[in-house]
């Protein structure tokens, strides 16, 4: 198999220095002490000519001849890797990935995309969009180099093997989400993901509708079923065409500024112990408050006025972004 110019290139640092050691060690045999060692084969891998350190013997003489071959043929053997590397963008690729590894190992309660197909490409989208961390991992060198363009982390490894999962960050990640084609993939990501960490919360796709009970079994907290979706859709298109219009409007597809989003109560926010008539989200921020979900996982939809806001619960909230925004500043959220 032929070796990578990057591969190369260390293969030769590797060889050069190993035939360096093995001189110094042989001229210290001899009786040379190290300096003298040190300087005479770094005059020999130089190639500047300049006079050896000491008379050489016969032996000697051969040993050296020989150094210098293997010497000056390991660093051609280098140049060349180096040369093919700069040629191939190989150093940008490699400093690349080291970026992109500093950048995950700095991450934490991230997402995890694993897959970037026509449905991973449209969750990236709008995990970008919503400012939420995430990192792609793909196998195809071309969806890489897509997701890498359109500014995303991501790795080009395979999803199904524990260490590329490890590599992402699982152990600290959020939530997993994978969305191959294939089931069985899926299936194997998921009880992969739920083996290391089973504090993730795994979103997983499923073709068809056997695999659902597959998945979850496997460890996804939420299946999401595609061909069952999209027929649901157009079945609302047909029946209730104006509850389609109004999720239109709420998920932005037709007024980009109404957003919903999910706002934790932590325990110093002013919100704590005020009830949602007391905050008054519709007269002072333009706000719905659209759901309550309470520290103990009671989840409460268009909750009365009389709700109290709790440390640790999550709020729905519907409006435009400035007035999200404006909401979690005056609440500390």
């Amino acid at each position: 198999m032929t070796k990578s110019p990057l591969s190369r290139f260390r293969t030769g640092l590797y060889v050069l220095a190993g035939v360096f050691l093995v001189g110094v060690l042989v001229y210290r045999l001899w009786g040379w002490s190290f300096v003298e060692s040190v300087y005479m084969v770094a005059l020999i891998f130089s190639t500047v000519g300049l006079k050896e350190v000491r008379q050489l013997t016969p032996a000697q003489m051969m040993f050296t001849t020989v150094l210098i071959v293997v010497g000056v043929s390991t660093a051609l053997y280098i140049m060349g890797g180096l040369v093919q590397m700069l040629a191939e963008g190989e150093i940008n690729r490699a400093l690349g990935l080291r970026r992109v590894t500093r950048e995950i190992e700095r991450l934490g309660d991230h997402v995890i995309l694993c897959g970037f197909g026509r449905m991973g490409e449209a969750l990236a989208r709008e995990l970008h969009r919503a400012k939420t961390p995430f990192v792609v991992i793909e196998n195809d060198p071309e969806r890489i180099a897509e997701a890498t363009d359109l500014g995303y982390l991501a790795v080009s490894d395979d999803a199904t093997e524990e260490e590329a999962l490890l590599s992402v960050g699982v152990m600290r990640a959020k939530t997993l989400v994978t969305t191959l084609p294939g089931d069985a993939d899926n299936v194997f990501i998921t009880l992969t993901a739920h083996n290391l960490n089973p504090e993730v919360r795994i979103i997983a796709r499923g073709e068809l509708r056997s695999t659902e009970k597959k998945l979850i079994q496997a460890g996804a907290d939420q299946v999401v079923l595609p061909a069952m979706t999209a027929a649901q859709r157009m079945a609302t298109m047909i029946t209730r065409p104006s509850a389609v219009e109004l999720i239109e409007v709420v998920s932005g597809r037709q007024l980009s500024e109404i957003e919903l989003d999910e706002l934790l109560i932590p325990a110093h926010s002013p919100l704590v112990g005020v009830t949602v008539r007391e905050s008054e989200p519709r007269t002072r921020h333009g706000l719905m408050i659209i759901a309550v979900r309470t520290p103990a996982g009671r989840l409460e939809f268009n909750p009365g006025g009389d709700t109290m806001f709790q440390t640790g619960s999550t709020v729905t909230v519907m409006g435009s972004r400035e007035d999200i925004d404006r909401f979690r500043k005056d609440y500390e959220l």
